[in-house]
């Protein structure tokens, strides 16, 4: 994904400068030196200006892509200094120091990242964060997909504001396609696999060829995107009713499930784990031709392959009809010193602009609507990935996107049936041994 230019940089600091006079932060240009008795219209007590350090929890092995607006943001506000932590941290290891952190009122930064499905685990736990519409927030509901602000403002309280959504695509090594016999154009592949048994027959044919490599990384990644997009479709929702009710019979589990298997069955999945060390080696070292591919992947993706692996990567449709996995929210703590400061932060890296900039450094897919409109997301390309349309391919439905319901332990639960696969996969239990495995372990956790 191409960086950010000077020009774009600049128009991010200065839109953050506005939005943040026009709250009733700093009226000094952009730039501008304050002396010890400057004053500025937050009172005359010199807290603007007092030095301050704010910390900022994200996760992920490339972070949220905000190294540039951090500078950005501490250039305009000379008296801020922001720490971030927990990049290069799995989903799974972060969200459980963060439950842990959040629970004790001890050790969560000023700012934390919820993913979209843990945000629901803290809406009962209010009161541990800071509800962001005293801070002017609700002023900016309309800089949101509006399902994406509901998710982060549940019953009024605005628990965290949007970064992000996981627009689903597909993602491949054109080299070892080839050497299967398979195409490598992304719009002839789009067209060869529009279902998902249309995929698994490519795979077939893949595995036929006897190339030595696997079609694709981990049945479990493939799992749960069948499942958002068939859910998305269909139900609306995963193992939980709206109600917060188990719902392990939701049929579009099932669906999911038996697409699955037969995937393993086939020999399709190198069956790794995700985000494992063994997985992060296999983009390495090219051991798999697809993955799922929602669009943070793509940062995860380069992070991991390389710069050798540069070109080899392309991006195409998805099997099925769209869907969405991942996306996050920003969140002010209770226990933070500096709420109001943490809270212009947040407003400032969920703003459009802001949207923009994160997209173009990491590939992160914007859930402003004002961003996907953007012509720096409308017209993107990805270098790495062969120069792939990744504006249009993730952006073309993002705004059409359907809500899927994660409800309290989706993660805990989801986790019960990914379990459940690799163990199909290693061969330590037959489909139907595991699928009860999950359900009575589901059972246990819901």
């Amino acid at each position: 994904m191409r960086r950010p230019t000077r020009a774009r940089l600049a128009a991010v600091a200065a839109a953050g400068a506005l939005a943040l006079a026009a709250c009733g932060g700093d009226e000094e240009p952009s730039g501008a030196q304050q002396t010890d008795d400057s004053t500025t219209d937050e009172g005359d007590d010199g807290e603007s200006t007092e030095p301050i350090t704010l910390t900022i929890d994200v996760f992920g092995e490339q972070g949220f892509g905000y190294e540039a607006l951090y500078e950005q943001y501490m250039a305009e506000h000379p008296n801020v200094t922001i720490e971030e932590r927990g990049a290069g941290l799995g989903l799974g290891d972060y969200n459980e120091r963060l439950v842990q952190q959040i629970t004790a009122g001890s050790g969560a930064g000023d700012i934390v990242a919820l993913e979209e499905g843990t945000i629901i685990q803290f809406y009962a736990q209010t009161d541990k964060f800071v509800n962001l519409a005293d801070y002017g927030a609700n002023e900016l509901q309309g800089n949101f997909l509006p399902w994406k602000w509901e998710q982060g403002a549940p019953g009024g309280f605005v628990l965290g504001l949007g970064t992000d959504v996981g627009s689903m695509a597909m993602c491949y090594r054109s080299d070892l396609l080839e050497a299967a016999g398979l195409p490598t154009d992304r719009e002839e592949l789009a067209q060869q696999w529009q279902s998902w048994e249309d995929f698994i027959a490519a795979g077939e044919e893949f595995v036929a060829a006897d190339t030595g490599m696997a079609y694709l990384d981990a049945a479990t990644n493939v799992y749960n995107s069948i499942l958002m997009q068939v859910a998305g479709n269909s139900s609306g929702h995963t193992y939980y009713n709206t109600d917060n009710t188990l719902d392990l019979d939701n049929p579009d589990i099932k669906t999911a499930w038996d697409l699955t298997i037969e995937m393993i069955e086939k020999e399709l999945s190198a069956g790794l784990n995700s985000f494992s060390d063994e997985w992060n080696a296999g983009f390495a070292q090219g051991s798999f031709a697809t993955i799922a591919c929602p669009a943070w992947m793509t940062g995860v993706i380069s992070g991991a392959a390389g710069d050798g692996a540069a070109g080899l990567w392309d991006v195409t449709d998805a099997p099925g009809d769209g869907g969405n996995w991942g996306g996050s929210f920003l969140a002010v703590t209770a226990e933070s010193d500096h709420p109001e400061e943490a809270a212009e932060l947040v407003k400032f890296l969920t703003s459009p602009e802001a949207h923009v900039a994160a997209f173009e450094a990491l590939g992160n897919l914007p859930s402003s609507p004002q961003a996907l409109e953007d012509p720096a997301v409308l017209e993107a390309t990805n270098e790495y990935f062969n120069n792939a349309p990744t504006g249009q391919i993730f952006g073309a439905g993002a705004a059409d996107l359907q809500p899927v319901y994660l409800g309290p332990q989706n993660n805990a639960i989801r986790t019960a049936y990914e379990d459940a696969l690799r163990s199909v996969e290693q061969g330590e239990r037959t489909p139907d041994e595991a699928w009860e495995d999950a359900r009575r372990n589901a059972e246990g956790i819901g």
